[in-house]
């Protein structure tokens, strides 16, 4: 990191969305259950297991971004 151990938007995304992308499906849908921020995920299980697994990474970057501030 840079600027005194302090994360920019730019390293925030690129670190976050490098993380998800490593996950499988049952990861992201983990996470996606139990997702602590300003707001609350409420998806079923159903339509999780419809949802590509793009899809799925979609949804945890987007929520880990509106959540940071950041990006």
């Amino acid at each position: 990191m840079t600027r005194g151990d302090k994360m920019t938007s730019k390293e925030f995304f690129e670190q976050t969305a490098t993380s998800i992308a490593a996950l499988d499906r049952d990861e992201l849908k983990r996470r996606i259950r139990n997702f602590h921020g300003r707001f609350k995920l409420d998806f079923t299980e159903d339509y999780l297991n419809q949802l590509n697994i793009d899809r799925l990474r979609h949804i945890l970057l987007a929520a880990h971004i509106s959540t940071s501030g950041s990006c």
